[in-house]
């Protein structure tokens, strides 16, 4: 039983942060890619921020995110972060942390353990 734990969405303003964070526990991992995604009702789910668990360098970040969010790790806690800056109202969405690729790169999106989601809401 892998579970997967997201926590940190919420509410704020355009041009403001938020943080998000991921931890992944119990039988997991085979592999060492971890990602946000996000997804808004009616859309498909979009990778947001990739990285690799044991290696630096290999952060990924989706065109309308780079240079506004910073996907980081700590080991130690088994944790992943999202820091969320400049946020703005597109990037109002469901956020899910994955665990475990099974595709040939991080930002995929084929993964076998999902978080239940946490909702980032943008607004004025």
């Amino acid at each position: 039983q892998v579970d997967v734990v997201e926590s940190g969405g919420g509410w704020a303003q355009p041009g403001g942060s938020l943080r998000l964070s991921c931890s992944a526990s119990g039988n997991c991992c085979r592999n060492h890619c971890m990602g946000w995604f996000r997804q808004v009702a009616g859309k498909e789910r979009e990778a947001v921020a990739t990285l690799v668990t044991d290696q630096d360098g290999w952060e990924w970040y989706a065109d309308s995110v780079k240079g506004r969010f910073i996907i980081s790790r700590d080991n130690v806690n088994g944790t992943i972060y999202l820091q969320m800056n400049g946020l703005n109202i597109d990037d109002t969405a469901m956020y899910y942390c994955a665990a475990e690729s099974y595709g040939a790169w991080c930002y995929e999106g084929k993964y076998n353990y999902w978080g239940q989601g946490t909702q980032v809401t943008v607004s004025s």
